[in-house]
């Protein structure tokens, strides 16, 4: 997966041994298996670990290389994808994902390499969606055309502002003008198909000069835009700048105002808000994000990837969640032994993807239809799970979510206050399995004390 934020396991995890160099987790004991749709398709994510530079708020899977061989990267992404692939048995893969790190410092015979693999093991048609994650800088990067010659067709830039003393103490290495000159190359080679990632709460920037900020972008901009709010990660130097006071950034209201005018903003220009974070105009979306927000399966190819699927080579009947080892050198040597990188599998039960359905699900405009939850839960509907709870029917008279006979969503307001809803939605979730477990219990005491009763009378 990219690196979008990933769920964050709510249960306890059993390990159940060891194999081929990963561990094996459980997320419980349960045995349900769920076909989960679409299980001959699959997206594919693959993850370029390199940065020229870490930024000063970074905290994701990268690494500055000392040295890099690029033969060898290639290799063994090129062998893990073929690994996953049959392991995985799909038959097709709908997009392709190249994220990172900056995979814009790969070669371009990289990704035609990996690309012409999947090829070789799958379905991947002409017209299927490959984006490239574009760092705007002038350095160590191949030109975009060489990438569409190599099989890229999307691009997502991180411009991240227009502000070059943004920029500057975001620690990127690019200026406005790079950014600017990156996007006009990629529009003409792909107009329609070219996305911008910006930023805001940033440090210094008020919510009348971040509006200003976005009317002055969005005219250079394709048809879709990603907005991200800057996040104060712990062990990253911007943490440190803030805890220290060197810096500081909006507070929660402000932020909250500043994500409300982008909205108004983006509405204006044209754009049609998708996904939380994701506006398009013209139609334009990330197909490949759809995939995970629809909770269907992606593999995960690459230093650090994640990825969610049924390996049905080995017998497999349950969707697992994924994730490959971090550190490129050590992910290197697994993939050389063992054709793969994986360093973690937790089976999904029952719960656990009814969780992933939901939490992914309502970061959509369209949320969860019933038609989609029933492909996950044909047993209990939406209505059934969510319709008698108090607290979800407190969110709905505050008019912050919508559960009717299309299905369940977010309002306009309630998506800018997800994070605070989920939980609730979660744990209505979890009081559902646990009354089923009771209800179960019972079931079973009282089918015990029949049987002694029939013995005894014997």
């Amino acid at each position: 997966m990219s690196r979008r934020a990933f769920l964050r396991q709510h249960h306890a995890l059993q390990c159940l041994g060891t194999g081929l160099g990963w561990s094996v987790l459980l997320r419980s004991s349960a045995t349900h298996r769920l076909p989960p749709p679409h299980s001959d398709e699959a997206s594919l994510y693959v993850h370029w670990p390199y940065c020229l530079k870490k930024c000063s708020y970074c905290n994701f899977n990268k690494y500055i290389p000392r040295s890099q061989n690029h033969a060898v990267m290639t290799e063994c992404l090129q062998k893990e994808t073929q690994t996953l692939l049959q392991l995985s048995q799909v038959s097709r893969i709908s997009s392709v994902f190249f994220g990172g790190g900056t995979p814009s410092l790969a070669q371009p015979s990289t990704i035609a390499a990996v690309l012409e693999t999947v090829s070789k093991n799958a379905h991947l048609s002409d017209d299927a969606e490959v984006t490239l994650e574009v760092n705007p800088t002038p350095a160590g990067k191949a030109s975009l055309k060489d990438f569409m010659l190599a099989g890229v067709n999307r691009f997502s830039i991180g411009v991240q502002s227009l502000n070059d003393d943004h920029l500057r103490t975001l620690g990127r290495d690019h200026n406005s003008q790079h950014a600017l000159r990156t996007v006009s190359e990629a529009r003409t080679l792909c107009p329609g198909r070219v996305s911008v990632d910006v930023m805001f709460a940033l440090p210094g920037q008020s919510a009348k000069s971040w509006e200003s900020e976005l009317e002055k972008l969005l005219p250079v901009c394709d048809d879709h835009v990603s907005l991200y709010q800057l996040t104060v990660e712990r062990g990253t130097l911007l943490f440190k700048q803030v805890e220290t006071g060197e810096l500081s950034v909006p507070g929660d209201d402000v932020t909250a105002d500043m994500y409300k005018s982008a909205r108004r903003v983006l509405e204006k220009a044209g754009f049609c808000q998708y996904e939380v974070s994701n506006f398009g105009k013209n139609n334009a979306v990330s197909e490949h994000n759809i995939g995970y927000w629809r909770g269907r399966q992606y593999i995960g190819v690459g230093p650090g990837a994640h990825g969610r699927f049924v390996p049905r080579a080995v017998g497999g009947a349950q969707r697992e969640a994924r994730t490959q080892t971090l550190g490129p050198d050590v992910w290197i040597q697994e993939v050389q032994r063992h054709g793969h990188g994986t360093r973690r599998r937790i089976q999904l039960d029952h719960r656990g993807l009814l969780e992933e359905v939901l939490v992914m699900g309502l970061r959509m405009n369209e949320g969860i239809t019933q038609q989609h939850w029933e492909l996950f839960s044909p047993e209990a509907d939406l209505q059934h799970i969510f319709g008698m709870s108090e607290n979800v029917q407190e969110l709905q008279a505050g008019g912050l979510l919508i559960l009717n006979d299309r299905g369940l969503r977010c309002s306009w307001e309630g998506l800018a206050l997800l994070d605070s809803i989920l939980p609730t939605m979660l744990l209505e979730l979890e009081t559902f399995f646990q009354s089923r477990v009771s209800v179960h219990q019972q079931q079973h005491r009282l089918s015990q004390r029949q049987m002694t009763v029939y013995i005894g009378e014997t």
